[in-house]
């Protein structure tokens, strides 16, 4: 009896888990941690909010700026190695968080978790994955950004526990040890073979690519300047909107309610990236995809508006059109990048479109929170002050679905015929 031949195994599935864990920790610790680092530094100093919240702010803009250096960054010291530092960088910045006894060295903590989230933020899991796939790209994206929203289920209330019971600084030290444990493993083994390496090929299939030449010039590219200005809009309205959610409805519903509310918007996202991937075609207009999301995103928005946590029933379905979409948010745009632009240019065009959104949505929670009633109350009444805040997200999101749309212009398939995007074609 002849031996059965062997199991092919496409080590790129491999590197979507890899990717999956290190989003876990990317944005668990750096995006998700800063709020609750800010409270903790807050008990522990008695700084003003004012100065805290500073921090955090430069927190998110250093790390735009990083962003937009992050593919020269992995030409040249490669995308392990980056990975890896990053997180080391991230962990050291936690400790410093936790430890700063002056306000400069509080800056210092958040120049280093700001720069050391990058790698693991959206920028670096494009740039693990994308080498790996391209026709199966939006599904094998969609598996690895959904780290990002485990990451927040899991580490928001991680953070609180830990730092209640043990400490910040002990809390710190543990958190930073698991990541770069579990990071470093990743990249000496997963992160650091190469479809080459493997002698596997990314996966490959018909799929919509550009006809034109590498683009030197994109910040006069239309199609860069639609995507990067939906995005940024797209992003500074959800995050306004989820930074501020939890506190509107906590008076109304009570703290445990709110936090199953906002757990739901959580899982609406991981639901929605995995679907939308699985609705993407070879061929699917991906700009109306993503002008689709940011306008169920409005509709919900404007549910959440109008019905208030009263009408439990309404505002809940507001909370599922809004969550379904958050998810895309961030997976949408790096495959709308694939499919307009030259493989040369997609990761500036996601780091830049990364950067540029992340600049803009670290000012979000403090410009939105302005618009109810000015600040001038700690708590206020929804539907009284939240008028304009409301409107204000609506109309971000409108626009931006409007934006990515305008960008829509014919593709070439890799064949050679042109074709106008449409759903299904």
């Amino acid at each position: 009896m002849s031996p059965s031949p062997p199991t092919f195994h496409f080590y790129g599935n491999t590197v979507v888990r890899a990717a999956f864990v290190v989003a876990l920790f990317g944005w668990g610790v750096g995006f998700y941690g800063p709020p609750v680092f800010l409270h903790a530094v807050l008990v522990r100093t008695g700084w003003s909010l004012t100065l805290v919240s500073a921090a955090v702010t430069f927190h998110f803009l250093f790390g735009a700026g990083v962003v937009a250096l992050l593919p020269r960054i992995h030409r040249r010291f490669g995308v392990a190695t980056t990975t890896l530092a990053g997180a080391i960088a991230l962990a050291i910045g936690v400790l410093g968080w936790a430890a700063a006894d002056e306000p400069w060295q509080l800056f210092v903590a958040a120049l280093l978790t700001g720069g050391g989230w990058v790698p693991l933020g959206a920028a670096g899991i494009n740039a693990i994955v994308s080498p790996w796939f391209a026709d199966r790209r939006p599904l094998a994206l969609a598996k690895a950004y959904n780290g990002a929203s485990v990451g927040g289920m899991v580490f928001s209330p991680l953070w609180a526990v830990l730092i209640d019971r043990v400490g910040f600084p002990a809390a710190a030290m543990m958190v930073g040890l698991a990541m770069v444990t579990v990071v470093m493993s990743i990249a000496t083994r997963e992160l650091a073979r190469t479809p080459t390496s493997e002698d596997q090929p990314a996966d490959a299939g018909v799929y919509l690519a550009p006809a034109a030449a590498p683009h030197p010039a994109l910040w006069r590219d239309r199609r860069f300047l639609t995507l990067a200005a939906a995005m940024s809009m797209g992003l500074f309205a959800q995050i306004g909107l989820i930074a501020q959610l939890f506190a509107l409805m906590a008076p109304d519903m009570g703290p445990r309610l709110a936090g199953a509310v906002m757990a739901l918007a959580t899982g609406c996202g991981m639901g929605g990236r995995l679907l939308m991937a699985r609705l993407l075609g070879a061929h699917t207009d991906r700009r109306l995809a993503a002008a689709a999301s940011y306008a169920m995103q409005a509709l919900g928005t404007l549910l959440l508006w109008i019905a208030g946590p009263e009408h439990l029933a309404l505002f809940l379905l507001g909370i599922v059109l809004f969550g379904l979409g958050i998810g895309n948010a961030t997976s949408l745009p790096p495959l709308i990048a694939q499919a307009e632009f030259a493989p040369v240019d997609v990761p500036r065009v996601v780091a830049r479109s990364v950067a540029l959104s992340q600049a803009l949505y670290a000012f979000a929670p403090a410009a939105l929170a302005g618009l109810m009633v000015g600040g001038s109350r700690a708590a206020p009444s929804w539907g009284v002050d939240t008028g304009a805040y409301f409107f204000v997200i609506v109309a971000l999101q409108v626009l931006a679905a409007g934006c990515v749309w305008t960008g829509r212009r014919p593709v070439r398939l890799r064949t050679g015929a042109t074709r106008t995007n449409r759903i299904g074609s």
